[in-house]
Parts: structure tokens; sequence; C-alpha cells
């Protein structure tokens, strides 16, 4: 009897020691595909996990909405649905005020000094801190659409006023600056461009460098017009805070750590990324066209009263929205600074 009692003590301690050395297995939500330079910093980000806590955590990706879809995503990683997953600030232009500070036409062209700024902020801004805490959030990395730029067929914007009378498709900020310029705006997702600019539906198409070149609209353009404006930057990843809570602070600076080098991996692939989109672009006969200064100081002049109406909203959401954009400038500065003293990170 005695000799079963310990063999069942020692099967019973057996099992315990095997569930607290198991892996923490955390689900992540994003409603993209497995393709594409988001996704592959999204998977750089889960291998690197697993890698550096030597099999201790690992992160499931559940691609293309399988576990809830882009505009679902706030509140489903705030219940707990998923452990993280991205967050997308277009959709929730006042429930999540702060995190569309990144989405604003600012003098904001560079992919990576717009991310480490965002970075930054959500990382040590207390009121930021307190607007996730309440949503249940703790923020773990972000990304960007990179710079703002214009492509046409049967035309070419090279001054801020040629955009006047264009079928034009655009988004946010950005395509609400277009319309404002005289643009016919045209509700159209950027996946449909080709076919709106083969078509003659639109004229122009509101874009980023890297993704012409993916969706190989560059084949149904004249002329691609480098605005040298702002970016679409609040897109991120987001995990549950009381998950967060519940891992070992190992496990959590490991997960924080990884989520801010992510920043400096997407930015090297952007900027290679567009790059080598701009050359291929030249090289296959479409006009590159790099609106002057002057022209672009129009659209950042025009863009002012989205950024003074953000404020607003920001205002209205609990937020000092001055005191952040001044601070978020300000990190924009330094980081646009860092770079030119230094070079990118992946560079030096």
């Amino acid at each position: 009897m005695k000799r079963w009692q310990t063999a069942a003590v020692a099967a019973i301690a057996a099992l315990c020691a095997g569930a607290t050395s198991a892996e923490t297995v955390l689900i992540h939500g994003e409603a993209g595909p497995n393709r594409g330079a988001r996704a592959k910093a999204i998977q750089w980000f889960a291998d690197e996990v697993a890698d550096r806590s030597g099999g201790d955590m690992r992160i499931d990706v559940q691609w293309g909405g399988a576990l809830f879809k882009a505009n679902a995503a706030l509140q489903s990683i705030h219940d707990g649905v998923g452990d993280m997953g991205t967050i997308i600030s277009v959709y929730y232009p006042q429930e999540f005020a702060s995190y569309g500070i990144a989405d604003l036409p600012l003098d904001n062209p560079d992919a990576w000094v717009g991310m480490r700024a965002t970075d930054e902020l959500f990382r040590t801004n207390a009121a930021v801190k307190q607007v996730l805490d309440q949503k249940n959030l703790v923020y773990i990395g972000t990304f960007t659409t990179s710079q703002v730029n214009i492509g046409c067929k049967g035309t070419a914007i090279r001054t801020a006023d040629d955009i006047d009378g264009l079928k034009v498709r655009g988004v946010g900020a950005y395509g609400k600056v277009f319309g404002e310029m005289g643009a016919n705006m045209v509700r159209m997702s950027i996946y449909d461009a080709y076919q709106g600019l083969d078509s003659g539906l639109i004229d122009c198409s509101q874009g980023y460098s890297y993704a012409v070149s993916a969706l190989k609209q560059a084949e149904v353009m004249d002329s691609y017009t480098l605005l040298n404006w702002g970016q679409v930057g609040g897109v991120g990843t987001f995990m549950n805070k009381d998950a967060f809570d519940a891992l070992s602070a190992e496990q959590q600076d490991l997960l924080l750590a990884a989520g801010s080098d992510m920043v400096d991996y997407f930015g090297q692939i952007l900027t290679g990324a567009n790059a080598k989109a701009i050359e291929d672009m030249k090289a296959g006969g479409l006009e590159v066209i790099e609106l002057p200064d002057a022209e672009r100081a129009k659209l950042l002049e025009k863009g002012a009263g989205h950024v003074d109406a953000w404020v607003e909203t920001a205002g209205k959401a609990g937020l000092d929205g001055a005191a952040l954009l001044d601070e978020y400038r300000g990190l924009l500065a330094k980081y646009a600074a860092e770079r030119d003293a230094k070079g990118y990170p992946w560079a030096r």
C-alpha cells in the first residue's frame, strides 16, 4: 500500500512539474492574410518570442480574420477572445483616439521615424497608458503603411493644384484633403485600384510604393508622385491586459523587447521595399515625380484642419490632445535627428 502511495505521489509530482514547465501559448488575431510586409513582421515577432524564450513562449497567429475581423479587434482583445492581436485605429476614430495620432497628415514621411515616435509615445506617456488600462490593453509594437503617395493614369500631379477635378481614390485624412483641393473622391479599396485605373473609373489612386509594386498597379499608371507628406501609422499589436499580467516579469519584458525590435525590423523591410519599388517604376518607364517643397507645403496647410479636428476629438475622449500632439511632434524630430546623425539602425 505504501509503495502504491509513493508511486502515486511521485506521478502527481511529475505531472505538476510538467505543467509548470509547459510552454505558454499566446493566441494572436490578425485580420490580414499570411503574406505581405506586415505579415512578415508579425511572423518575425512570433519567431523571436519563441527563440528568445527558449521555447517557454509561443505565439499562435490566426491569420485572415479567423479569430476576429479588423473592425472587432479592439473589443475582442479587450474581452480576451484572443490573447493579443492587431488593432487598426481608423476603425475606432473616437473610441481609440489616442492611437489616431499616428494617422495624422503631419510632416512625417519616414516610416522608421514615424513608428519609433509612435512606439515611444505609447510606451511612456501616462495619459496613453491610462487609456490602455481602461481598455484592458497593453501596447506591444506598431506598424505603418509608410508614406502616402499618389499614382495616376492619363495625367500627372506636378503641383498641388493639379489634383483639382481628378477622380481620386483616397482614404483617411489624406483622402479628405484631396477632396478639399477639388478632387472627385471615389470610394474604392486599394485592391480594386488596378481595375479602377485601367477602366478609367478613377484617374489617380492614393497608395504606398511597396503596395503599388505588390499589386502591380504601376502597369496601369503613367505617373507616380512622391508627396513626401505623411503616413498612416495607427496599426499595431496589443495584448489583453489580464493575459499580460498573468505572465511572469521575465515573459512580459521579453514580449515588450521583441515588440520594440519589431519596429526596426519592419522599418528595414518597408524602407528597402519602397526604394526597390521606385527603382522598378523608373526602370519600367513610369514617370516618377517628386512634389516640390512649395507644393508640399500646400498639402500640409490643408491637412492642418484635420490635425485640429483630431485635437478636438481627443479632448472629447478626455485627453489633452494639444499636449499629446506637441510630444508626438517632438518625438518625430528626435528620431529624424537620430536617423540623420547615425543612419537607420540596420545600417549602423
